[in-house]
């Protein structure tokens, strides 16, 4: 855990969205945001580009965890949801992992645990310094 607050900790863009490290494991990481006005977009609904920030960092916190540096390749998204006020929750999980690969799926929720949207990313994991 110590490792990933100093890994997320350098991550200037999530602090400044309000993004918490909540939880971190192997392949996994749980991250949340309050919503503020700054995220709203201008129908009053939180931004999109707010939510894949979010569902960003805990696939960057998940696919780092092994201790091996990893940058994202490919990333998409799906909304399902707006979203008001509150906070939102990204929740990633390794879906699969290789010695140059990994894919990671982050369900991000809103406090009532509704489905706000889905996001799918893919890593290339740089060979481990000897």
């Amino acid at each position: 855990m110590e490792d990933a607050e100093v890994f997320f900790g350098k991550d200037a863009y999530a602090r400044h969205t309000g993004i918490e490290l909540l939880e971190i494991g192997p392949g996994t990481a749980r991250v949340r945001m309050e919503i503020r006005e700054m995220h709203e977009n201008s129908h009053g609904t939180v931004h999109g580009g707010a939510i894949y920030t979010l569902a960003d960092a805990a696939f960057a916190l998940a696919s780092n965890s092994h201790g091996i540096p990893a940058a994202a390749i490919n990333a998409s998204i799906s909304y399902m949801k707006s979203a008001r006020g509150g906070s939102l929750y990204a929740e990633a999980r390794e879906f699969a992992l290789n010695p140059k690969l990994a894919t990671y799926t982050v369900e991000v929720t809103n406090g009532d645990g509704e489905k706000i949207a889905i996001f799918q990313g893919m890593v290339y994991r740089k060979s481990p310094r000897r």
